[in-house]
């Protein structure tokens, strides 16, 4: 993050302006010149270090063309997975001898609107009891084509996160045996996570006063 008046910056690309994304009476934070840049995608070169580099070789043996790339940053290992290999990636994670990936944390959304094609990401954190070990899996999807396979048939008890992941965030899973709003309720519209989600519009009573709407809060710009 940088700001505007900073000699020798790149203007391009720069992912948005501003805090929160607002160009109007909804900015408060009074960081309306803030410049976020779009880095390029991170890729970590071989070798990875700790046993990250004997999980890329079992994936790459047996799922050839499925690792779309891979980051390690702070310790800790992802593996950026192409929606359609999803499914029998995480099956091998968790079957495979060497891997035993037997434990999922969960299921998260993530929404980058500056990601053109890959807007929509789903994130998996796996836990192998028997070696100890942890990987986090990524995939992601085009806003216009919000579907990546469901990994229910894998983990079971990602029938619930993903609902979550689809309630906010309006990720489909393909496959879900009961795929529906889990949080808000059944006739809300939108998906309240996504980056593009509006701020609000309805002002609050609070102890006998009136907390105007987010879009109606006065601007420091």
């Amino acid at each position: 993050m940088t700001t505007d008046n900073l000699p020798g910056l790149p203007e391009e690309p720069v992912a948005r302006r501003g805090m929160f994304g607002v160009h109007d009476t909804g900015d408060t934070s009074g960081y309306g010149r803030l410049v976020v840049r779009r880095p390029p995608k991170p890729s970590s070169a071989r070798p990875y270090g700790s046993y990250f580099d004997e999980i890329a070789d079992t994936l790459e043996a047996s799922f050839a063309g499925a690792i779309e790339r891979v980051v390690v940053d702070r310790g800790e290992v992802t593996f950026h997975v192409a929606r359609e290999h999803l499914v029998d990636v995480m099956r091998g994670l968790r079957d495979d001898p060497a891997l035993r990936f037997e434990l999922s944390l969960g299921v998260s959304g993530v929404h980058y609107p500056e990601d053109t094609g890959a807007e929509l990401h789903a994130v998996y954190h796996l836990c192998s009891i028997t070696h100890n070990r942890r990987v986090r899996v990524e995939t992601s999807c085009p806003d216009a084509d919000p579907r990546i396979p469901s990994t229910v048939p894998v983990y079971p008890t990602h029938d619930w996160h993903e609902r979550e992941t689809y309630d906010f965030f309006g990720i489909v899973f393909d496959g879900h045996p009961g795929l529906t709003r889990i949080e808000m309720p059944d006739d809300w519209e939108g998906h309240p996570q996504r980056k593009d989600y509006p701020l609000g519009g309805i002002p609050v009573d609070y102890r006998g006063a009136e907390v105007p709407a987010p879009d109606k809060r006065r601007s420091y710009s």
